[in-house]
């Protein structure tokens, strides 16, 4: 039987608090610190591994973790999510964008819809369009191939997708599975639609409108936007556009659209990178075998977070150590940093993925908590994040966890030797570096130099970015964030925090508006 109950009523919770606190500076100094190296990392999907020594945990710990993941029911929680039990609770919504990676568990219904097929036939049929696109059997008025594809939407149907073909589009060049430029429109400031649609090429555009609802204001107007300047120039909208929305959505069978793919409601837009969102732009810019590799990349990975023993759980132990570092040792910040250029956009992905899914102050059931929940997530990929803000990093007042992502690789194999190393070498060194210096810092008389160290950090270590490893990394945090929901006990899987103001932002211009939003509309002339 599945208990949900808040953290502080967990028995193992309040002996966590209890537990001898881990000197990090000490335990990583010296041969100490070899051994954890060696001993405290985890192996994951595709060839990663979870590497946890830098993080003030040691072996009470984590076995007082791994009675709270027991005693909080977590793999089992994750079960019954993957058997199409209502665990979105505020929506009173099944939660399925696992299975869009097509493994564990086929036959779930909704609606009267087995939603495996649902997703394969979608997969299928943008797999088909993407074909035709490349192939020149779709084609522009002028009878041209389309060479670039345009994604408009915003939020979840941009920032994922967005991450993750730039994380792909070197590599996809580099092995001959490049086929189209893709580019992102999603900021409702015409700025925005103006510098994409002045540096491509519209005549020979695709644009993929994704919206849900099909009523997304800031997508609608971008639309809007695009059409006017496919007008401008003599073109039909309707033979330049897609559209990725839900069967029931006044876009789903307009003649606006050439095509349309279909997306459901119980996949929430941060977590729908593998459903339509993602797959239609990744399907035409790389073609379905690359897509296909993601989704399986992602599906390996999700097996491992149904391991019950929390030390052989990569996503579940990187989840409950984040819960000790929140909830016990106080620290509110995470920040992500992948030394590798592909993930430049991965940490403005998670900053929704997990700020959206767990900024909650409720429990899932509407009740208040009494402890905080998730933390704020921030980064850049290194080695920039280096001259930019790890000055607070090391020496700042608050202690920020660390989350680094590297790869032994680079993705084109291209390289250069300076002063002995190559460039990803070089940037290797730095990461390595880094973990000893936040962890062990550095005694100085001048305290202006001095480093206090004992500044936690983790880091996923892989081979090279690829499609197979970027979907095992996604599923990785995606899966991390939902053990992190359960355990805080809130629906990580809504998002009412972004409703209000966009209410409100109706009322200003429909007009209605008093006090201090009317002040505010007149201060911006709108």
């Amino acid at each position: 039987m599945i208990s949900w109950k808040n953290l502080d009523e967990l028995k193992s919770f309040q002996e966590l608090k209890e537990v001898e606190k881990v000197n990090l500076r000490e335990v990583m100094s010296g041969e100490k610190g070899a051994e954890r190296v060696k001993n405290y990392s985890v192996p994951m999907a595709e060839g990663f591994a979870y590497n946890y020594a830098a993080k003030a945990v040691d072996e009470n710990v984590i076995d007082k973790l791994a009675q709270l993941a027991e005693e909080a029911n977590l793999v089992e929680k994750y079960e019954a999510l993957l058997n199409g039990e209502v665990i979105n609770t505020g929506e009173k919504r099944l939660v399925l964008h696992q299975l869009t990676r097509g493994q564990l568990k086929d036959d779930v219904m909704a609606d009267g819809t087995n939603k495996r097929d649902f997703y394969v036939e979608q997969q299928t049929k943008m797999a088909e369009f993407a074909k035709k696109v490349h192939a020149g059997e779709i084609v522009n008025e002028q009878g041209e191939k389309f060479t670039t594809v345009c994604q408009i939407g915003i939020g979840g149907s941009d920032l994922g997708p967005r991450a993750m073909y730039l994380a792909l589009e070197d590599w996809a060049k580099k092995n001959d599975t490049f086929f189209m430029d893709a580019h992102f429109i999603s900021n409702v400031d015409p700025d925005d639609a103006t510098s994409v649609l002045n540096s491509i090429d519209v005549a020979h555009t695709i644009f993929i409108l994704v919206s849900k609802s099909g009523t997304t204001l800031e997508t609608l107007t971008n639309e809007a936007f695009v059409n006017d300047a496919l007008t401008k120039k003599g073109l039909n909208p309707s033979k330049h556009m897609i559209a990725v929305t839900s069967e029931t959505s006044p876009l789903a069978s307009s003649d606006n659209y050439m095509a349309a793919f279909f997306m459901d409601d119980y996949i929430g837009g941060r977590f729908s990178s593998t459903s339509a969102c993602g797959g239609a732009v990744l399907t035409l810019a790389f073609g379905a075998d690359v897509f296909a590799d993601f989704l399986a990349g992602a599906a390996e990975e999700d097996k491992l977070a149904l391991n019950k023993d929390l030390r052989k759980n990569p996503e579940m132990l990187d989840a409950l150590i984040g819960v000790y570092e929140r909830n016990v040792l106080g620290f509110g910040t995470t920040a992500v940093l992948p030394y590798s250029q592909a993930l430049n956009r991965f940490p403005a992905h998670l900053q929704q993925l997990d700020m959206e899914s767990n900024g909650k102050s409720v429990n899932r059931f509407g009740e208040p908590v009494n402890y905080v929940t998730g933390p704020v997530i921030f980064g850049e990929p290194g080695t920039n994040g280096q001259h930019s803000f790890y000055q607070l990093l090391h020496q700042g007042t608050d202690i920020i966890p660390l989350q680094f992502v590297g790869f032994k690789n680079n993705q084109n194999g291209n390289d250069v030797t300076i002063q002995g190393s190559t460039s990803q070498q070089k940037l290797l060194a730095n990461v390595a570096a880094q973990i000893v210096a936040f962890a062990c810092g550095k005694d100085d008389e001048n305290l202006n130099k001095n480093f206090k160290g004992g500044r936690p950090s983790s880091i996923i270590i892989g081979e090279q970015v690829n499609p197979r490893t970027l979907g095992a990394l996604l599923s990785h945090f995606e899966n991390k964030i939902m053990f992190q929901g359960f355990a805080w006990n809130v629906n990580s899987f809504d998002q009412e925090g972004v409703q209000l103001g966009k209410t409100l932002a109706k009322n200003v211009l429909s007009g209605n508006t008093d006090g201090a939003l009317k002040c505010y509309s007149d201060l911006l002339n709108i």
